[in-house]
């Protein structure tokens, strides 16, 4: 890695600067934001998708949940609880990365649109303390959340993703930083993945609509959140070509991504095993299939040939096409389409 970046000289505002930041890190700017003028203008409609996502935990009911979790399965209990422990280790520390990240940025419009997706993650952790205390006394949910950081497979699990965030907190550099986006795309486009496919698997069986509904609007935002950073992955690269001047950092990625996916099937395998109406096997098989979308999100090839199709028809209606196709609007429980932007955002691409 090169030399670390100290970001000591970050002011708040600098009057002889541009507004239009002359780069997204480590760049000059005055500080100030102006939508009209930005370096990266389809970053505006990125950041207005997002304000669009806008949702609250309280208004979703829980009521048919408190009905029927008494009356789930033994081992769909304990896979509950331990994913919504996971779910709240990823979001919190998301939260803090997306807060630093965005703290890093010389863009105005980075950074306004990082601040946005650390507030969504904020409401994805208000919303798991929202649905355990529905369901379980004070006593479970303060065990629930302990699970997260007591639990030695989660610890196994999460240990990729924390080890490459702590690298760049503490050696903040465009290397550093690159590999950090990798494992934000990691984060949110297949470690949260498998925690919605055991909400979704209730769902089909009318079973925890409300926490799937919930589910639901998490992994719009995740999908959206991917999305954006795999864009600021690829524009910082353009900016700092000597990243991956001699595919070093292509290779990483692969390897990086490789090592992902055998972690989450180690996972699934530990804490799906025996769930009813979840093939373990296909489980695996679309984690491979997820990792070839967030590869082809970078303009790579396919990690796994031949992974190219969701091989679970039950979870297609909540796939990442489906979240951008539809958003649930849960004040009128409606089902409206997102109004088609002017300018191509790659939504579409997903």
């Amino acid at each position: 890695m090169k030399g670390t970046i100290v970001m000591n000289h970050i002011k708040y505002l600098t009057a002889d600067k541009n507004n239009r930041s002359e780069k997204l890190f480590f760049g000059k700017t005055s500080g100030i934001l102006n939508w009209n003028d930005t370096t990266y203008p389809h970053f505006y409609t990125i950041y207005k998708q997002l304000l669009s996502n806008f949702w609250i935990p309280d208004e979703i009911s829980m009521s048919k949940d408190i009905q029927q979790w008494g009356a789930l399965e033994k081992d769909e209990q304990e896979a509950y609880k331990r994913i919504i422990g996971l779910l709240s280790i990823l979001d919190s520390v998301q939260t803090r990365f997306t807060l630093d990240t965005a703290l890093h940025s010389s863009d105005t419009s980075v950074h306004a649109i990082m601040s946005v997706i650390s507030q969504q993650e904020v409401v994805h952790n208000q919303s798991y303390s929202y649905v355990l205390s529905s369901i379980v006394p004070l006593e479970e949910q303060n065990r629930i959340f302990d699970m997260a950081k007591d639990d030695p497979m989660v610890m196994k699990r999460n240990q990729l993703i924390m080890d490459i965030y702590q690298n760049f907190k503490d050696s903040p550099s465009p290397e550093t930083l690159a590999q950090a986006l990798v494992a934000s795309i990691i984060l949110e486009g297949i470690n949260f993945y498998s925690g919605f496919a055991f909400f979704y698997n209730l769902a089909r069986n009318q079973k925890m609509v409300g926490t799937s509904t919930m589910i639901q609007y998490i992994h719009r935002d995740e999908m959206q959140h991917a999305y954006f950073i795999s864009q600021l992955l690829r524009s910082l690269i353009e900016e700092n070509p000597s990243i991956d001047l001699d595919g070093q950092f292509t290779l990483w990625v692969e390897e990086t991504m490789r090592e992902a996916v055998r972690l989450e099937t180690e996972w699934c395998e530990h804490v799906l095993e025996g769930i009813n109406g979840i093939d373990l096997f296909e489980l695996k098989d679309y984690i491979k299939y997820l990792a070839n979308k967030r590869v082809r999100m970078l303009g790579m090839d396919d990690l796994y040939p031949g992974f190219d199709e969701d091989v679970m028809p039950w979870i297609r209606a909540y796939s990442d096409e489906s979240m951008n196709a539809t958003k649930s609007d849960f004040f009128e429980q409606k089902s409206r389409s997102y109004a088609k932007v002017t300018d191509s955002n790659g939504f579409d691409d997903l």
